[in-house]
């Protein structure tokens, strides 16, 4: 029995004229046509393939499956959705070329350590040919590059939900901040009469103006201050926020090393002049910056990947054996504008080079030089010269800010779109793969 279904749609759209025959080899003998979407298929096979690399991907990271039934439920659904996006992107116009397709491949291999030899040795011993692979990586891409299109200008994230986040983020960096602060503390006895307190705030004032007319804080604390830090000045030693007083950390949150209280704070014990000695931790967001260089080979059809990779290595082990520089080889051979200074990219901070040439980069020591990194510009050499921590401005907080939040809500927008694709699908199940 075949069941024609449109997910959440009112009506049951209009069959296609004929879905496209399926790729050579995708329906082996035995197997059978489990779903049509749109113009693509799904066959039992391929589900049957999908449930196997999540049994065995599950035994690698001793992850718990659910029951098997529902395991080949969910794998159906999921192939079923991808049927629905890719088609979706075929139609409007989303491309993915030969030379996309052979860069991506080239990532993978060299992510894994491999040749393309030793890849293709490897997906046969898995049981999939490499025309299968960069099928199934196509589609893969096909659905990125349509989600990149068309989910996130759909996520909205306003000025208040940045400013929420930025204040939620400072609160937890104060909280994890460690503060070293020094006191004189003029005590009150409870209950006082107003007559004393009046006198005990003088006393406090009195301290406070010789501070402020620049006496040594902690020689006023060691005259005056009646609390057991007086002897060290005051000092009362880096802690916590979270084992100092409310008042304390309230009154110093503002406070630059060195700053003084404005004027004497009041609590039960008494009195309190503060100073802030030392702070850390909590202090404004900060990011390691790169200082980078690289030699770019690009890729064309006169010059395959593995060819550039080949010659990067040589160029590598030159620089290595001290036959010649990194900053010659730039100049001479790279093929992009910062060859003229010797590959130097200056300064570079997190999310500012494309995610692969950026993954090489982090995994480099100060000084170290990478094997060949294949992206989509070409091949490069990469070579770390310095790094450092640096503050974030307020524009780039806000930025950062809004990329998280931008990256919170995608699943869920994610969710609605492929709904709203899936409602405007034709989707005809056949009997399910049991």
């Amino acid at each position: 029995m075949c069941v024609a279904t449109a997910a959440t749609s009112q009506t049951t759209p209009t069959r296609p004229a004929q879905p496209a025959p399926p790729s050579p080899g995708s329906v082996q003998p035995g197997d059978y046509i489990a779903a049509v979407v749109n113009s693509e298929l799904v066959t039992a096979g391929e589900v049957d393939r999908r449930v196997e690399a999540a049994m065995a991907n599950a035994s690698r990271q001793n992850l718990r499956l659910p029951p098997a039934a529902e395991l080949r439920r969910q794998v159906f659904d999921s192939l079923i959705e991808e049927r629905v996006i890719i088609t979706v992107a075929r139609e409007s116009g989303v491309r993915v070329d030969e030379a996309e397709l052979d860069r991506a491949v080239q990532n993978i291999a060299a992510q894994n350590r491999l040749t393309l030899t030793q890849l293709r040795e490897r997906l046969r011993a898995d049981g999939t040919d490499m025309t299968r692979f960069r099928a199934a990586l196509r589609d893969q891409i096909l659905i990125e590059k349509l989600r990149e299109r068309e989910v996130y200008p759909r996520i909205r994230v306003n000025d208040e939900e940045i400013e929420r986040h930025l204040a939620q983020q400072r609160e937890a960096a104060a909280a994890d901040a460690q503060l070293n602060i020094a006191q004189i503390l003029v005590t009150v006895p409870e209950g006082a009469a107003e007559s004393l307190v009046t006198e005990r705030r003088a006393l406090a004032d009195k301290a406070l103006a010789r501070v402020r007319a620049g006496e040594p804080f902690d020689r006023v604390a060691r005259e005056v201050s009646e609390d057991g830090n007086r002897e060290r000045g005051g000092e009362i030693g880096l802690r916590p926020s979270s084992r100092l007083p409310d008042l304390f950390t309230a009154a110093v949150k503002d406070f630059k090393v060195g700053d003084v209280s404005a004027a004497p704070l009041r609590s039960p014990a008494g009195f309190h002049v503060l100073k802030l000695l030392q702070r850390e931790g909590g202090a404004a967001a900060t990011v390691t910056q790169t200082r980078v260089r690289h030699l770019l080979l690009r890729t064309s059809p006169q010059l395959a990947a593995d060819v550039a990779a080949r010659r990067l290595a040589e160029y590598r082990s030159a620089i290595e054996s001290g036959q010649r520089t990194f900053e010659d080889l730039a100049r001479q051979y790279s093929e992009d504008g910062s060859a003229a200074s010797g590959g130097d990219l200056g300064w570079t901070t997190p999310g500012s080079m494309v995610p692969e040439f950026e993954a090489a980069m982090n995994a480099l020591p100060v000084g170290g030089l990478s094997a060949p990194v294949p992206s989509r510009f070409g091949v490069h050499l990469i070579q770390v010269l310095e790094r450092r921590e640096a503050a974030l401005e307020p524009r780039q907080l806000r930025e950062q800010a809004r990329n998280v939040l931008r990256e919170q809500k995608f699943e869920q927008t994610y969710l609605e779109w492929a709904k709203e694709l899936r409602a405007r699908a034709y989707i005809e199940v056949r009997d399910p793969p049991q």
